[in-house]
């Protein structure tokens, strides 16, 4: 009798490569889409030898999640204490470049971790946080700074620009250091955005209620019948304006889209030379404290959507993105078109993680700073 050749070959870390696999599921679809099945499949086991690693989806999504994180913790911890910026954040880059595919799984995170396991991995993302402010520039906003750093960095999770790690690594870097050392602020020009229109017919009301939704309890965990309760429909009627919930998500999301495209061009309208990237920065953080719950709900949730659907907002963001590229080509025109794109990912993600720092508190003062951060990152 012959022996069973799967337990000759088995890999004896076999469990890393599950967590790798499913943190790049995780990642790429979002919680609930991702299944057990195709995570067992990119590994090139059955889902039962999988379900013997870990119980459930979730235990394995918390897995994914604190192994991520103790990387992070574990590249800071093996740099010396009075190590200068250089050295505390390139150790930072390198991690998130080398793993980058799974790392955008902190989208959703918060939202489906139990409470005292969202403590757990909040304790260290607070160890990193507090590690980077220590090298940041003495100023009244040390924290705030550290986590516009933590956001450039952590942006390279959420694109697909080609670019060589090496590249990355240097890139991102270099725009974490400007933002823990700078001292000067922006002074931000005035802009403005479309009045988004009264929800007078019964789709646009539809959209205006689901959003809200969405970004307080989660995409999957709101049912048809909650949104249609909003609106004051029964369930049915739902389905008289849109097929699904993904295709509720979907069309808020593109008009958000079609509204930031039309600020941007309405504000850089007769801007000239190094007018154009302050205005649109100001532009983008004006456009991200007035439409806080979509930012956070697209940033979340769009990942998780059908191919079909993603593909118009997509592209909506590709063609956004090129009018920054152009900008910062032309203010700084040693960048390769590559090396634009991430840094104005780079900037996006200062953008983001400074905004929830500041619970999108509107204030003028929090406007200037946060543009102020997204042109650093810019290198401006």
């Amino acid at each position: 009798m012959t022996s069973e050749p799967a337990a000759a070959t088995r890999p004896r870390n076999r469990k890393q490569l599950i967590v790798e696999a499913a943190g790049r599921a995780f990642s790429e679809r979002g919680y609930h889409a991702a299944s057990m099945e195709e995570i067992a499949a990119a590994v090139g086991i059955t889902a039962a030898a999988l379900y013997r690693h870990f119980p459930n989806k979730y235990a394995l999504f918390t897995e994914c999640a604190n192994v991520m994180a103790d990387r992070l913790v574990a590249a800071l911890d093996a740099v010396p204490a009075d190590a200068p910026a250089d050295d505390v954040l390139r150790p930072l880059a390198r991690v998130t470049v080398a793993h980058r595919e799974s790392g955008g799984l902190y989208r959703w995170e918060a939202r489906y971790l139990d409470r005292a396991d969202r403590r757990v991995l909040s304790a260290k993302f607070a160890h990193v946080v507090a590690r980077v402010t220590e090298v940041v520039q003495p100023s009244p906003d040390a924290d705030l700074r550290a986590v516009a750093a933590l956001g450039a960095i952590g942006s390279i999770t959420m694109h697909r620009t080609s670019i060589a790690h090496h590249r990355a690594e240097n890139l991102l870097t270099e725009s974490a250091l400007r933002l823990v050392t700078a001292t000067t602020t922006a002074s931000v020009p005035a802009v403005s955005l479309p009045t988004q229109p009264v929800p007078r017919t019964r789709r646009a009301q539809i959209l205006a209620a689901a959003v809200p939704l969405f970004e307080r309890d989660g995409f999957a965990t709101v049912t048809n019948a909650r949104i249609a309760e909003a609106v004051g429909l029964v369930p049915s009627a739902l389905y008289r304006h849109f097929p699904n919930k993904a295709e509720i998500l979907a069309a808020a999301c593109l008009q958000a889209a079609g509204l930031l495209s039309q600020a941007v061009e309405q504000n850089l309208h007769g801007t000239t030379g190094a007018e154009a990237l302050p205005v649109l920065a100001a532009t983008y953080v004006a456009y991200s404290f007035e439409h806080t719950a979509l930012t956070n709900v697209a940033a979340a949730e769009l990942g998780g959507l059908p191919a079909a659907l993603q593909r118009p907002l997509n592209l909506a963001q590709r063609e956004h993105i090129a009018v920054w590229e152009h900008q910062l080509r032309l203010a700084r025109p040693e960048l390769d078109a590559h090396q634009a794109r991430v840094l104005v990912h780079a900037g996006f993600g200062a953008v983001v993680e400074t905004g929830r720092r500041l619970r999108w508190e509107d204030t003028p003062g929090h406007r200037a700073a946060v543009t102020a951060f997204l042109l650093s990152a810019l290198g401006l």
